[in-house]
């Protein structure tokens, strides 16, 4: 068996007020996709965060091994060069930046390589048009004046172009209608056709991973991961949620 894109080994973080994950180990290989879930609080979007190198997270013990490079006491900007992607549950709004310039900013940054303007164009055109975004957008400031819907199929828009090693989601179909949860997975979908990109979804909801393959389920409780299983987990936490699993965090 390949050797894991992602190995986090006894992982422990925190913020000023205390601890909020406590000896997380998680293996995540190119082409798998896992979803991470568990109630409000227990610290799904805190291991999103870490994972990516976020500085109001410090690490205290354990590791973060990437692409066989320890990333543990990398910053955020070189975890995303190095392939590691992730969006956000409320995406930023970015003034004076539009969502074009940022794009092509951001592939440069990832391959250190010149970008072919009209190849980028006809790839950003056909991506949007996936995402059934107006082309408009590519004009506008990043996230300023989008709808929920907007930011968010602009995150996965981002995730496409960017085409990442393993790509992170944070609640992305949060405050989404019907329509838009099965345009975001679309292109999900989309990403997953790249054979050895590999993809940790955050979720609440599980209507986004319907038409995914999913290979693994963790659940998430009070900062430790109690329980992985695979695609079947989510309709068992459909059907009885997560009182199953919320007293084993404490043992």
């Amino acid at each position: 068996m390949a050797a894991p894109l992602l190995q986090v080994r006894d992982l422990c973080a925190s913020i000023e007020e205390g601890e909020l994950l406590h000896g997380i180990d998680l293996d995540i290989r190119a082409g798998e996709t896992h979803v991470l879930m568990g109630p409000n609080g227990a610290g799904k979007s805190t291991l999103g965060y870490t994972l990516m190198g976020n500085p109001g997270y410090k690490v205290t013990k354990g590791s973060i091994v990437f692409d066989g490079e320890d990333i543990t006491k990398l910053t955020t900007d070189k975890r995303a060069a190095k392939g590691m992607f992730l969006s956000f549950q409320n995406p930023l709004e970015v003034p004076g930046l539009s969502l074009e310039e940022f794009l092509r900013n951001a592939i440069r940054q990832q391959t250190g390589k010149p970008i072919k303007i009209f190849t980028f164009k006809k790839q950003l055109e056909d991506t949007m048009s996936l995402l059934q975004m107006d082309a408009s957008y590519a004009d506008r400031d990043l996230n300023v004046g989008f709808s929920g819907g907007e930011k968010k199929k602009a995150e996965i828009l981002q995730l496409l172009m960017l085409s990442p090693k393993l790509a992170i989601l944070d609640e992305t179909d949060s405050g989404l209608d019907v329509d838009a949860v099965r345009t975001v997975s679309r292109g999900i979908e989309e990403y997953q056709k790249k054979k050895n990109g590999a993809l940790l979804i955050i979720t609440h909801s599980t209507k986004i991973l319907e038409a995914l393959k999913v290979d693994y389920t963790h659940i998430l409780v009070k900062g430790k991961l109690v329980h992985t299983g695979g695609p079947e987990l989510v309709d068992e936490i459909n059907e009885h949620g997560f009182e199953k699993f919320t007293g084993a965090g404490d043992q």
